[in-house]
């Protein structure tokens, strides 16, 4: 036995086991799994309110544009700013002077024309007594025919002359009538009741309507009702219709709703940087005076509601595992689609340093209401095939599939800090095995 004290002996067997515990060592961390943090949510049920959101402008039902049809400078104001009017009430006055000056112009000019009309229509009357006087003798022959002749012809210049100067008349009575509504034109009058939201003008000022009328006033017919003309994208305006109801705030009131209905979705297109909207006009009762024009309305129109549905969240919608992780954990993509490049749903490249995210937002080929998460069962990740339905933006009801509530489903994953995938891009953990199917070609 004296084998057993000698030194080398011992010195044999401690090199035994230590190769017999590397090799331990390196099979169970060649067999072991990566350890990966998941990121889940639990399926639930609850409400979900799908919604339409828009901007728009605040504005009175009927907004009237009060101008002026003649020119020449402001003489008075009786109306300013938030004064309420009513229907034919004078509002400004331009100065009248030239017009009063153009008026008197005018009947003079009417009279004259009716003097002239009447001392023609005595002269005609004259002319046409010496023709009549002048056929008797020249059928005695007392006279000439050239006198007869002459007579006969004066007789209906001057009758002639008195339609001529009938039609002066009336000409002058249209240029008096003209200068009579001119100087009735410089009273700017409301052609409404409602209240002054603009003025443009000041006392003294002079205003051109030679090309257009100038705008000197806008009126609003009644502020206690108001409408918002919104900004609808093309993709949501198919989910809006007359009637629907519809709340908003404003940034005076941040913490108060305002609540509308829908009276018309407008036909017309608007396209601005090639982004097309539609005026969704809503019908808004502003009793309490709060509202005013300009204000910028956030509007939310919800579409769709339903209660007690079986929810899942939209992160776990867009989740798809990366290729490494594929790789790594050996997984098996739904319907033999595998992840990367090659066919699958994204994920960061493969040779990525340090801690890589595991989920891909990449575009799949499933139908737009079939869609497959990935549920962590037994820390693993398992693909299930489900049918969504309705979406509030950040969960979306499940119509069909084997889900229940209190499955967690996977949103997000982080692969350990450790993990480095092979140059020749086979994603694998050190110690790791292949992944199934063989090394992937470039």
């Amino acid at each position: 036995m004296s084998w057993l004290k000698s030194t080398k002996f011992w010195g044999v067997v401690v090199l035994v086991l230590a190769l017999a515990g590397g090799t331990a060592y390196l099979v169970k961390r060649r067999s072991s799994k990566p350890k990966v943090q998941w990121e889940t949510t639990a399926v639930d049920r609850g409400r979900i309110t799908a919604r339409v959101t828009a901007t728009g402008t605040l504005s009175a039902l009927v907004t009237v544009q009060v101008g002026s049809q003649v020119s020449g400078s402001i003489l008075r104001l009786h109306a300013d700013f938030n004064s309420t009017v009513k229907k034919g009430q004078v509002v400004a006055k331009i100065d009248p002077r030239l017009f009063q000056a153009t008026l008197e112009n005018a009947r003079a000019n009417y009279a004259q024309a009716k003097a002239t009309l009447d001392k023609d229509r005595v002269l005609a009357k004259f002319a046409d007594r010496q023709f009549k006087r002048q056929g008797p003798l020249a059928k005695d022959k007392l006279i000439a025919i050239s006198d007869l002749d002459t007579a006969e012809s004066n007789a209906g210049s001057a009758l002639a002359q008195v339609e001529a100067d009938q039609a002066n008349v009336k000409q002058a009575m249209a240029v008096l009538h003209l200068a009579e509504v001119n100087l009735a034109l410089t009273d700017i009058v409301s052609p409404t009741d409602g209240t002054v939201i603009s003025r443009n003008v000041d006392v003294g000022q002079t205003v051109a309507a030679s090309l257009q009328a100038p705008i000197l006033f806008v009126i609003a017919e009644d502020l206690r009702k108001m409408q918002v003309d919104t900004s609808v994208a093309e993709a949501d305006v198919g989910k809006l219709r007359a009637g629907m109801q519809a709340t908003f705030t404003v940034d005076a009131f941040p913490g108060e709703p305002f609540r509308g209905a829908v009276r018309q979705i407008r036909n017309a297109a608007t396209t601005v940087q090639n982004v097309v909207t539609y005026d969704a006009v809503i019908d808004v009762d502003n009793s309490e005076l709060k509202l005013r024009p300009g204000m910028t309305a956030n509007i939310s129109f919800v579409f769709a509601n339903k209660d007690d549905v079986l929810r899942v969240t939209n992160a776990a919608l867009r989740f798809r595992p990366s290729p490494d992780l594929v790789s790594a954990l050996k997984l098996e993509m739904p319907h033999g689609r595998r992840s990367g490049s090659d066919g699958t749903s994204g994920g960061p490249p493969a040779g990525a340093a340090g801690p890589a995210r595991a989920g891909g937002l990449a575009k799949s080929d499933e139908p737009p209401d079939r869609r497959t998460v990935w549920v962590l069962r037994n820390d693993l990740p398992s693909p299930v095939r489900i049918k969504t339905g309705t979406s509030d933006g950040s969960k979306t009801e499940v119509v069909e599939g084997p889900l229940q509530p209190g499955d967690l489903v996977i949103s997000d994953a982080t692969l350990p800090a450790g993990f480095k995938a092979a140059a020749t891009g086979t994603g694998m953990l050190p110690g790791a095995g292949p992944p199934p199917g063989g090394p992937r070609r470039f």
